[in-house]
């Protein structure tokens, strides 16, 4: 599996600078978009914070591929504390302006410490997450609804595998 992922990300990697070479170099920055979301919860002895940036490429009016990264930190008062971090493969369809497909597939290893009054062993894990979504799109923004269908109840970061969403790329 971990080589899968290796020729995927090195697939990824140079078809973008397969085109970023035969494009005008002005040409192709002109299609980087550059968004991504930051994330804040609290509650009742809880506190969570994502950072998620992400670029992609705009092939044209209608398809764009990118890359994300996913940084988080949760922490349940006298409960647990996680670390998760990991990465993203994006790609993006609008099949009339207003109207935005999408497919994510994400790699996020989630590190959990649990507090000693716990008595519960640490995890250590990867949990894999394939999106696929709708959403409306107005400018450079995206307001939708995704669902993961690689979700596990146990090992899935996500509580649910359907996910509302806001995108923004500038």
């Amino acid at each position: 599996m971990a080589s899968f992922k290796k020729q995927t990300f090195i697939t990824l990697l140079v078809t973008l600078l397969f085109f970023s070479a035969n494009a005008q170099q002005n040409e192709f920055w002109k299609s980087i978009r550059y968004g991504g979301g930051l994330g804040l919860n609290f509650g009742d002895g809880f506190f969570g914070a994502t950072i998620a940036p992400s670029a992609i490429y705009e092939f044209n009016d209608q398809f764009a591929i990118g890359l994300g990264l996913n940084a988080t930190f949760n922490n349940q008062k006298n409960v647990y504390k996680t670390t998760v971090l990991g990465g993203s493969l994006i790609g993006l369809y609008n099949v009339i302006p207003a109207i935005q497909l999408s497919t994510e597939f994400e790699q996020l290893n989630v590190s959990r410490r649990y507090d000693i009054r716990i008595n519960a062993p640490d995890d250590k894990y990867w949990s894999p997450a394939l999106f696929f979504g709708v959403g409306y799109r107005s400018g450079n923004v995206t307001f939708g609804v995704r669902y993961n269908v690689l979700h596990d109840d146990d090992k899935s970061i996500y509580i649910d595998p359907w996910i509302p969403f806001v995108r923004f790329y500038f």
